[in-house]
């Protein structure tokens, strides 16, 4: 019967071999330390100087000990704000209720895995055994997470019974998995040993394999399906352009998701290891994280999809305006902006429109949402930021200031002015002026 030493018996044994210059043992006995009690500190303890710059040593400082780089430092930044992003999407009251479940459920599994490739790549994975597969129950979750999402959003899809099938690959696995994620971390530390291997821990094993395999499937059978939603969606009619550019980005970047993963399998399963595609995988997850992330503080609205456009043309199905009449008010609209330019009124609003229209405020509203595929302030600024521009176009020597040029065209304050300038065209006004000066140079 094997005798199960102590920790702190194992500690003095390698200090003590330390202390007689036996590297061999010395080694030996600090692995079974912290096979049972974890604790990498023990590497730095002054009673391993007389071995430490010894080979043998140095390779067991850098496989247990923990160490930072600039992509660890970057993963985790990129993770902590996935977090961030789910949290603000999931408690947005403005995104439609299931889309934002699914769409932070997706975020959140992207920014889980990041932190676990953090703890291997750092060597915290040594220290905290219980983080072993930590991420890997979520393996078949991204395709129907991104699925339904796409299919919600695009389609205003409602949830069936049916549709818990899509969850069976996830439920087994855990079923396969829980004996393995209850197991004391002695015994996680050794598979964790036993399956490490290249600069991110992660070794070619049987399960290993047989788990990229089946995800790779999910994700091209996913992947698949995802691609005809997206087409289809293209040809929608009543999305704006900010939903459309979503979409595509999103869709794009899963796609390069996929084809590295694809490529990191194929290497793995022939039992090489593919540590540089594995950051590759990293870095189209971290995109997706700062992509939506970036959207989710900037234009929560694309997050609805096209179902915001559906919602608003129901708004008015019972309004009494009819087709007649609504392209009538089209055309003295348009009348009243291209002709009677009454954007140039800085105190114009809604109800002064529609009481030029002869008409009531919900109708004008809806004329506005309907033929110009925009709100009220969007149009009115749109109007005006196209006066600004003729107005500098014509500016050659770049006699006017900004802020008369705004007053002119109807705002009342440079900043939003300049906001609403930069949305529109990208650059600022003063840079707009300035590249006209030199167009005018050049010629």
């Amino acid at each position: 019967m094997e005798v199960i030493k102590p920790a702190s018996v194992l500690k003095k044994m390698a200090q003590s071999y330390s202390a007689l210059k036996d590297v061999n043992h010395s080694i030996s006995y600090i692995e079974e330390y912290l096979h049972a009690d974890f604790n990498t500190d023990v590497l730095a303890d002054s009673w391993f100087d007389e071995i430490r710059e010894t080979n043998q040593f140095v390779e067991v400082s850098e496989k247990y000990n923990p160490k930072f780089t600039i992509w660890s430092f970057l993963y985790l930044y990129v993770c902590l704000i996935g977090f961030y992003t789910a949290v603000v999407i999931h408690f947005n009251k403005k995104i439609d209720k299931v889309a934002k479940i699914l769409i932070s459920s997706f975020i959140f599994i992207h920014s889980f895995f990041i932190l676990h490739i953090c703890f291997n790549i750092t060597n915290y994975h040594y220290k905290f055994p219980h983080t072993y597969l930590m991420s890997t129950g979520f393996s078949f979750l991204y395709g129907p997470l991104l699925y339904f999402y796409f299919k919600r959003t695009t389609q205003e899809y409602k949830f069936r019974a049916k549709d818990a099938w899509h969850l069976l690959p996830t439920l087994l696995f855990l079923i396969y998995a829980t004996p393995i994620y209850l197991l004391p971390a002695e015994e996680k530390f050794n598979l964790i040993q036993g399956n490490s291997g290249g600069s991110l821990n992660l070794g070619v094993s049987t399960e290993l394999m047989i788990i990229v395999i089946l995800k790779l499937i999910s994700l091209i059978v996913y992947g698949f399906y995802i691609r005809k939603l997206y087409r289809k969606s293209k040809k929608q009619e009543g999305i704006n352009k900010e939903n459309r550019i979503w979409q595509r980005n999103i869709y794009f970047i899963h796609i390069s998701y996929v084809f590295c993963y694809a490529a990191y399998g194929l290497l793995i399963t022939n039992y090489q290891m593919a540590d540089f595609l594995i950051h590759f995988q990293i870095i189209c997850m971290a995109t997706m994280v700062m992509y939506i992330g970036y959207c989710a503080n900037v234009q929560p609205s694309v997050f609805n999809g096209s179902s915001t456009f559906k919602n608003l043309f129901f708004k008015y199905e019972k309004s009494g305006l009819t087709n007649s009449l609504s392209h009538e008010l089209r055309e003295h609209l348009i009348k009243l902006f291209e002709v009677d330019k009454i954007h140039k009124e800085n105190d114009l609003n809604l109800e002064k429109v529609a009481e030029r229209l002869n008409t009531t405020r919900h109708n004008a509203s809806q004329v506005i949402n309907e033929h110009f595929n925009m709100n009220f302030n969007e149009l009115v600024n749109t109007y005006r930021i196209n006066e600004a521009k003729e107005i500098f176009n014509t500016d050659f020597q770049k006699n006017l200031n900004i802020i008369d040029v705004a007053y002119e065209v109807g705002f009342n304050n440079k900043v939003t002015f300049n906001k609403a300038f930069k949305k529109d065209t990208q650059v600022t006004p003063s840079e707009y002026q300035r590249n006209v000066c030199s167009e005018v140079i050049r010629s």
